[in-house]
């Protein structure tokens, strides 16, 4: 049948202003760069086969969605209604429209270029490696019309390219996704070697860590510090009486008692099977000790099967004199006062320290 002589093609957007599919199309989503070059096939593609409107469209479940496009007055077109719908049936031969309203299978086609319906589609399948259709490189013109044999070798060229850079795509995902992976279980690793598996607190090993990081000694240093030194009451009798079940979950519930009543600057350690520590910087004795209060308090009123009590040693520290040995010297034999003395209490070291 005569076909009209093709529109003439309109000023194109400038580099880059090729209209992309939706940001959150996850699973066709692009690099910056590919997103660029795929940009370029589809302007590519109407500068080559001379027509005003192309655009590379990729299956959405129940959709054709535009990973890039110019001159097309839609983002996607149910799959229903799509040409790139026929062209997916046969992917390695050009799917070509010469007049869509000509057709009845294309009754409802709603593809409009500024306003105006299109009349004619060249589609050809884009395909992955293993042979599986992701969509179609397309163009589309307002008038009834053909393509050339060297327009159709362009745009079977172009849908070849469209999709290495799919591929590129796919590849860089999971390549990203594989690093994320990596990272995750590095982090995992590294959780469960500096953390007390059964609390949730940072364990023995994690301290050693923290004791030769000159950032953390530096904070430490900074100012008058204090340690505090837990240790739960009787606890081979819960144990002994109750099971190690709810012994571990007396565990718990001071390490949650200790890390929901101490700063996010101070430092609880698992120190060892009923002991915690903590690294209290900057704080005056007399604070440690009402924060140890708090926590003594908040464990005996614990809701468990039986009454838990703990005991607690405070000492404080001065940097420019006391070596942290001295000062957990102290705080241990602080908590030893306190057992001696009836336990469920808090003693603050009261030792008398001569200046130099």
């Amino acid at each position: 049948m005569p076909v009209s002589a093709p529109t003439p093609v309109p000023h194109l957007p400038t580099a880059g202003a090729a209209e992309p599919a939706r940001a959150d199309d996850a699973g066709h989503r692009s690099s910056a760069g590919n997103r660029q070059a795929l940009d370029d096939v589809v302007r590519l593609a109407a500068i080559v086969c001379n027509t005003p409107a192309a655009g590379l469209a990729l299956v959405e479940r129940d959709r054709f969605r535009f990973k890039a496009r110019v001159g097309l007055d839609v983002a996607s077109v149910a799959r229903q209604h799509a040409l790139s719908e026929h062209a997916l049936r046969e992917p390695d031969r050009l799917l070509l429209v010469e007049d869509i309203a000509g057709d009845a299978r294309f009754d409802g086609f709603p593809i409009r270029l500024g306003g105006r319906r299109a009349r004619f589609y060249a589609g050809r399948a884009v395909c992955d490696t293993a042979g599986h259709a992701l969509g179609a490189l397309c163009v589309y013109d307002v008038r009834p019309r053909g393509l050339d044999p060297s327009q159709q070798e362009g745009l079977g060229i172009l849908a070849r390219q469209a999709q290495r850079l799919l591929e590129l795509d796919r590849h860089a995902r999971e390549r990203q996704r594989e690093l994320s992976e990596h990272r995750s279980m590095a982090r995992t690793l590294e959780h469960r070697a500096t953390h007390d598996s059964l609390t949730g607190l940072l364990n023995r090993d994690a301290l050693a860590q923290l004791r030769a990081d000159p950032a953390a000694l530096a904070r430490l240093q900074a100012a008058p510090y204090c340690l505090m030194l837990l240790d739960i009451d009787h606890f081979k009798q819960v144990n002994d009486r109750h099971g190690h079940l709810i012994g571990d979950r007396a565990l718990r519930e001071v390490a949650l008692t200790v890390a929901g009543t101490i700063r996010d600057t101070d430092v609880a350690v698992r120190f060892g099977g009923e002991e915690f520590l903590v690294v209290l910087p900057a704080t005056a004795l007399a604070n440690a000790a009402e924060i140890a209060e708090r926590i003594r308090h908040n464990v005996a009123t614990s809701v468990l099967p039986f009454r838990l009590t703990l005991s607690a040693g405070v000492a404080a520290g001065d940097p420019e004199r006391d070596r942290p040995e001295e000062v957990f010297a102290r705080a241990d034999q602080a908590l030893y006062r306190a057992k001696a003395g009836g336990r469920d209490r808090v003693v603050a070291d009261d030792t008398l320290r001569l200046n130099d």
